[in-house]
């Protein structure tokens, strides 16, 4: 007798952004293994509408009710979707009862609430959203061991560490003899740069990343390495792994993406070509495998595999981000808000691109004593670090 598998709800949280793209890229592939049940995003109604045509998917949650509107006139045809708006929409999104898979893929601390409703009702979670363990890492894991949900990371450092570990999600990697991570870095777009001329660097040139196609945010993030010092921050609150531990290494090519080594000398590496749809791919299916649509490395063409230690002047915001770490909770939040703030600044026009790390610097500088590590106060922290990083601002448009 032939059994028949009830395809896997799927929701997409941040569906018009590059993880939605990827991920509703990967889910057409097999209309028979997954099914869109709900579909979220901010303010992109064309995008949405599209997407909802298209999946068909039961909710569709837009964080801006203007949006959430003209989206519910767009799709007035189709019955069957039903449209909710605002942070509520949101986390109701994150929650629904038919998705047994979320896809955590909003940018920035927006996908803080909306993940951790889904890590509280219990999903397989697939965290793509950085912010949500750089702030609040320890609330989300504590979650998901009284709500039974599996985190799984698709960001692809995370998800190459997550493929050369012989365990289960949650074992102490101590247990299994893993001794040290290693998360890889393409170095961005100025890698090779002088530092001394990082104060003319335009949002264009920031923004085009020589192996990966981004969004703006994450595009700087990846310039200043910011991007890798989160991604710091998330290994060792995901992993478990004391920040020492954890290195980082800059490997122009992105073939590597991760390596673990372990106490018998052995360094266990997953490669593949630089394209978001096989972490995806890899999250989605496991502890099985699926077809991504990614063309298959070749080492040949590929030829060299280089690897060089961060240069600290060149980015500074790797050291904030570990001196973050070291601080706590409630300072790695206020690092995300004030990261933040200077980015949007420095993508606006009002910020040089070489006082991103500067306005940070001077957030952490001023961070009071850190309360208990509940949800609100790591919220208030984050809240706190964008207003005096927006103090920090005034005073360095100036300078």
């Amino acid at each position: 007798m032939t059994v028949t598998r009830k395809p896997t709800g799927v929701a997409v949280l941040g569906a018009t952004g590059s993880i939605g793209t990827s991920t509703l890229d990967v889910v057409a592939r097999h209309p028979d293994a997954y099914r869109v049940i709900a579909l979220s995003a901010s303010r992109d109604v064309d995008g949405m509408a599209a997407l909802c045509r298209r999946f068909r998917p039961a909710l569709a949650a837009m964080a801006d009710p203007q949006a959430a509107a003209v989206l519910r006139d767009r799709l007035s045809d189709l019955a069957d979707i039903r449209v909710t708006d605002g942070a509520a929409g949101q986390r109701e999104a994150a929650a629904h009862p038919d998705a047994g898979t979320v896809v955590a893929g909003i940018v920035g601390a927006a996908g803080l609430a909306p993940c951790l409703a889904a890590v509280e009702a219990g999903r397989r979670v697939l965290i793509a959203n950085k912010e949500a363990l750089v702030v609040a890492g320890s609330l989300i894991m504590a979650a998901a061991q009284t709500s039974g949900a599996v985190l799984l990371p698709i960001d692809s450092e995370h998800n190459g560490i997550f493929q050369c570990l012989p365990s289960q999600p949650g074992q102490p990697l101590a247990l299994t003899g893993v001794e040290r991570l290693i998360l890889t870095a393409s170095g961005g777009p100025f890698r090779d740069r002088d530092p001394s001329t990082l104060a003319t660097v335009t949002v264009d040139e920031a923004c085009t990343h020589p192996n990966w196609s981004m969004g703006r945010k994450i595009s700087v993030d990846s310039a200043t390495m910011m991007n890798k010092g989160l991604e710091l921050i998330e290994a060792c609150r995901f992993f478990g792994m004391p920040a020492e531990q954890v290195d980082i290494v800059v490997h122009p090519q992105s073939l590597v993406h991760a390596l673990v080594q372990y106490r018998d000398g052995s360094t266990l590496a997953q490669m593949g070509n630089p394209d978001m749809r096989t972490p995806i791919a890899n999250a989605l299916a496991w502890p099985e495998r699926v077809d991504a649509g990614v063309g298959r490395l070749d080492l040949l063409k590929a030829a060299r595999l280089d690897f060089t230690a961060p240069d600290d002047q060149r980015f500074p915001c790797l050291a904030l981000a570990r001196a973050a770490l070291e601080a706590g909770s409630g300072a790695t939040a206020a690092l995300n808000g004030a990261n933040e703030v200077a980015v949007a600044e420095f993508l606006d026009g009002g910020l040089r691109y070489d006082r991103i790390a500067a306005v940070i610097e001077d957030t952490l500088a001023a961070l009071p004593v850190e309360p208990e590590a509940n949800l609100e106060a790591l919220i208030a922290h984050e809240q706190w670090a964008r207003r005096q990083a927006a103090d920090s601002l005034q005073r360095w448009r100036h300078r």
